[in-house]
């Protein structure tokens, strides 16, 4: 979107051109009314000079042409289109200058540009997840709004917002609704500021404007849902006995333990050559079973379902080979770098199902996460995920292309999948799992260097099927503060691990037996 404003032609007064010829109007129609109208009736005919507010939309280029949220091939302008034309339908005593910048340079043009400009603030709209735009905005001391565009920018926006809240000074406030109504409450605090009030002032507006907008916390009671754990002893030492793979790069080392989990690394090249040698006949049987109990594929060509079922089977035989129950890769690096020749999102799926551990994008902490509370519920699955919150519906969601479709354990039941591409790049094939609704979560992440365990929980409430984003999305509402649950991603990264189940006193008891301290993020 190519930037809207210009430099005004200097007027009398400080007058553009545009206001003294709005002014002028404005007293055309007031003569018209009365020819005899007095010089105060004039004075009160004079419009009030509007809010004027720059949009900047922080995102990677107009139409996206790389793997990220949304996905590859997404076109911004419509969303960008509706945006500007709601603020500007609703806020008629605003005038908004929409731009764009992909990362600190352009946004330090725009400031340089407004440094002549009568700006009394910057709404910056994170579209994709990582363009750093609001910190170099922020710096211009200005009030700032910053939104989320939910499954576009959502990673970013929550872990940079959360570096935000943590500083009392802040000039910037925030909104994380799918809500536009709530979008045009949080642009209103610019108000607050430029009546003479100061950005703290601004920032305490759109707070409270946030929370009046949230819903109160709805019904929490959750089906009945019987644990079966191993006790706390038991799953220490099990954990000892267990081994994380860890595939990010053409080395093998033996790293740290995690939770008292042995992890080994090993090379791209070992888990390819056992894709490369593993039974084509029994791949077949596989991709074959994934086909009749999904409830479609859509996409995803039978030869990338042979290749995703290979790759399960050389996932297998090289956790057989280490005597390991757990293997984190790093997936899109390993495929993008030509080191893979398959995505593991099918295989780490069924993995999961079987009681084992798939996890992605080499988070070796996510991935000890899920074996050390697969081991404690005695085979239940943790799902690895990207979450968004969305304050209009007081939801956290929990995105991700891999998830389990056995929650409750490799004996427990099934709920149904369809196959579809990876959703950032349109390739491969992943999972859209529909989640069972009206049970208890428990999301947790473990941090080895200062043995913490950050927890929520949140009760499943429903499966969004939107386009965007990772394939499966779910809903849930969480158990607490929501606010508070915008305070720690910039300290613990975007991940967290799900699991089925009210998990708190067993997720205590565990973490004091491993000495780690609970952080409780809600």
């Amino acid at each position: 979107m190519k930037n809207n404003s210009t430099s005004p032609v200097p007027f009398p007064g400080n007058y553009t051109r545009r206001k003294f010829l709005s002014a002028c109007g404005a007293c055309t129609a007031c003569f018209a009314a009365s020819p005899y109208a007095s010089l105060s009736t004039l004075a009160s005919c004079k419009p009030k000079e509007k809010t004027r507010i720059r949009i900047i939309y922080a995102l990677h280029a107009e139409q996206q042409i790389q793997p990220d949220w949304p996905n590859i091939g997404f076109d911004f302008r419509p969303a960008m289109e509706l945006i500007n034309q709601e603020l500007t339908n609703h806020l008629s005593d605003f005038e908004f200058i929409p731009s764009t910048a992909s990362g600190p340079e352009e946004a330090e043009k725009i400031l340089v540009r407004d440094a002549s400009e009568p700006i009394d603030g910057y709404l910056v709209y994170q579209m994709n997840c990582w363009n750093r735009v609001v910190q170099t905005i922020a710096k211009a001391g200005k009030p700032v709004l910053y939104a989320d565009f939910q499954y576009g920018g959502s990673g970013g926006f929550l872990v940079y917002n959360a570096a935000f809240l943590r500083d009392v000074q802040s000039n910037v406030g925030f909104v994380a609704s799918s809500k536009i109504e709530d979008l045009v409450a949080a642009v209103k605090c610019f108000k607050s500021a430029k009546g003479g009030g100061s950005v703290q002032d601004f920032v305490m507006a759109t707070n409270n404007a946030r929370r009046k907008n949230t819903p109160t916390t709805g019904d929490m009671a959750c089906n009945t849902d019987e644990l079966n754990l191993l006790p706390v002893h038991d799953c220490v030492e099990r954990l000892k006995e267990s081994k994380i793979l860890a595939v990010r790069n053409t080395e093998s080392a033996v790293l740290e333990s995690f939770m008292g989990i042995p992890v080994h690394q090993i090379p791209f090249a070992e888990i390819n050559t056992a894709f490369e040698l593993a039974d084509q006949d029994e791949a077949q049987e596989i991709a074959t079973h994934w086909i009749q109990h999904a409830t479609e594929v859509s996409d995803v060509s039978t030869e990338t379902l042979n290749a995703s079922a290979a790759f399960y089977l050389g996932m297998k035989h090289v956790l057989k080979e280490y005597n390991a129950n757990a293997i984190t890769i790093n997936c899109l690096g390993g495929f993008y770098g030509g080191h893979i020749h398959a995505y593991p999102c099918l295989g780490f799926h069924q993995l999961n199902n079987d009681g084992f551990v798939g996890g992605c994008e080499c988070d070796i902490e996510s991935a000890a996460t899920m074996v050390a509370f697969t081991t404690l519920t005695q085979g239940r699955p943790g799902y690895i995920s990207d979450p968004v919150i969305d304050t209009s519906k007081r939801q956290i969601i929990y995105a991700h292309c891999v998830a389990p479709n056995k929650v409750f354990g490799p004996a427990g039941s099934s709920n149904p999948y369809s196959i579809m591409t990876h959703s950032e790049d349109r390739q491969g094939a992943s999972v859209r799992s529909l989640l069972p609704t009206g049970y208890m979560t428990t999301s947790m992440r473990a941090k080895n260097v200062t043995k913490e365990l950050i927890f929520h929980q949140a009760k499943a409430v429903e499966n969004d099927p939107d386009d965007r984003a990772c394939r499966t999305k779910l809903c849930a509402e969480p158990v607490g503060d929501i606010e508070k649950l915008f305070t720690c991603w910039d300290e613990w990264s975007w991940h967290r691990v799900s699991f089925y189940g009210d998990l708190k006193e067993p997720a205590f008891e565990l973490a004091d037996a491993l000495g780690y301290r609970i952080v409780e993020e809600a």
